[in-house]
């Protein structure tokens, strides 16, 4: 057997989704069924929307304390997204773990494009993938920077026991342009010893959502992938290739791997952007579909279908649970490292 074979699996074992019906004509669009499933998907958008609009970044209330910016559930500080949540972890493991996952994420997706070309990204799998690359790629940039500032000042001068959430100390890099002339001097000098801490910029806000978004989404895809399709593919003696086990599995194990090490929140309301990543990809399948009569990636997309609204209603409920079990994994990660590492654990719930 050669290698490629090996990767890529024999062809004429390797399942390939049918074509089932012309999804071009007017009569495959107006009925019933199209009407519940655009339902489903607007309900869920518009669900998700309110979500990240009433949640999301920090905001003041109407006394304008920034006490109350803190507890904001959307709140994100800038050394949030390069820190270890151990001290005793050096920030250059959690780059050099990032970098390594970015490369072999990277190298996946490449050979998969070259192995069957770019009509993967028709599979929720590969956007889940394309998300998850971009995430370690993003992380690997913003530790970068995080690295150079650590070794700046100084290591434990920029740690975050100068501003340790608990006891309501942070301060805020605008405050110094409201004071003074004489105490913008005075605050220059401290905040050359002891740094500010920053509220995260654009990136890092949108390395939080990615992180949130790839958190569900690969729990999703990694459970209907183990748990639907391999028992149909393995029922009709489908080969699966390692290519195809690997990119159902090393994308988790990756992610937990980060979540491990990483400092990140995990607010409940940022399940939003996952509803969200999902609907898209189901509108860009439909509008596809509509122009091309093309195959159906996953047979529950197929809305000629009776059973559609069903099977469409299902997976979005499926959401839920999948956010709930990395919710848990998360939780979990608090209460194992605040046991076992109660003087270097960084608390970030």
């Amino acid at each position: 057997m050669s290698f490629l074979t090996f990767i890529t699996g024999s062809p004429k074992n390797s399942w390939q989704p049918a074509m089932t019906i012309d999804t071009t004509t007017a009569s495959y669009w107006l009925n019933w069924r199209v009407l519940l499933c655009s339902m489903w998907i607007l309900m869920s958008m518009v669900f998700a929307s309110i979500l990240i609009s009433k949640y999301e970044g920090p905001r003041n209330v109407k006394g304008g304390k920034t006490e109350n910016e803190q507890d904001s559930a959307g709140v994100l500080y800038e050394d949030e997204v390069w820190k270890p949540c151990l001290r005793s972890i050096h920030p250059v493991w959690l780059l050099a773990f990032r970098v390594v996952a970015f490369t072999v994420l990277l190298l996946m997706l490449i050979l998969n494009v070259a192995v069957d070309g770019g009509e993967i990204f028709y599979f929720y799998t590969q956007w889940t993938f394309t998300l998850i690359t971009i995430y370690f790629g993003l992380g690997s940039l913003l530790s970068i920077n995080g690295c150079y500032r650590h070794h700046k000042f100084g290591g434990d001068k920029f740690d975050d026991k100068h501003f340790d959430a608990e006891q309501g100390s942070h301060r805020y890099s605008a405050s110094a342009h409201n004071s003074n002339a004489s105490s913008a001097t005075k605050g220059m000098d401290l905040n050359q010893e002891h740094p500010v801490r920053q509220i995260a910029g654009f990136w890092g806000y949108v390395f939080q959502i990615i992180f949130q978004m790839n958190a569900g989404a690969v729990i999703l895809t990694d459970t209907v992938f183990w748990f639907i399709l391999v028992p149909f593919l393995t029922i009709k003696d489908y080969n699966l290739n390692f290519l195809i086990i690997n990119m159902h599995s090393i994308n988790a194990i990756f992610l937990i791997g980060d979540t491990a090490l990483n400092c990140l929140r995990f607010p409940w309301f940022r399940i939003g952007y996952f509803f969200l990543w999902t609907a898209v990809y189901v509108v860009v399948q439909w509008v596809v579909h509509a122009c091309i009569a093309l195959w159906w990636a996953y047979p529950f997309l197929d809305l000629s279908s009776p059973f559609s609204p069903l099977w469409y209603s299902t997976v979005a409920l499926m959401h839920i649970p999948c956010y709930g079990i990395f919710v848990l994994i998360m939780k979990m990660k608090h209460y194992l490292l605040s046991k076992w590492f109660p003087q270097s654990y960084r608390s970030m719930q």
